[in-house]
């Protein structure tokens, strides 16, 4: 048991090192409120709740990394939509890079 304890444990800090990643790629793509980014992640097998998006998107606003716009919805209250700033999308390809440079040698060691 305290095996899988483990490995469930190592399975979430990686999903959470590379989530903020993953909001990035998705806001990259255009214009997107934060029901669309859970949309998304979700699809992708990365199942996130609203309490852990938020303070993500508020700490990448508070960055720069992001702006967002209120628009009124006809199915509802506003929605804040979020777009990556030129600082954004600097460090989203800063971090694509990361990706591909870490991605290279985990397959190099995986043999």
């Amino acid at each position: 048991m305290t095996t899988e304890i483990q490995l469930e444990n190592s399975k979430a800090q990686m999903r959470k090192g590379i989530l903020e990643f993953c909001i990035l790629l998705i806001i990259a793509r255009g214009r997107v409120y934060a029901s669309e980014i859970l949309t998304e992640l979700h699809k992708a097998d990365l199942i996130v709740v609203e309490g852990t998006l938020y303070p993500l998107l508020s700490r990448l606003k508070t960055g720069g990394y992001l702006s967002h716009t209120w628009e009124e919805s006809k199915s509802g209250p506003p929605r804040k939509y979020y777009t990556l700033t030129e600082k954004g999308e600097e460090f989203l390809k800063e971090l694509k890079e990361t990706w591909g440079n870490l991605s290279q040698s985990i397959k190099s060691l995986m043999k």
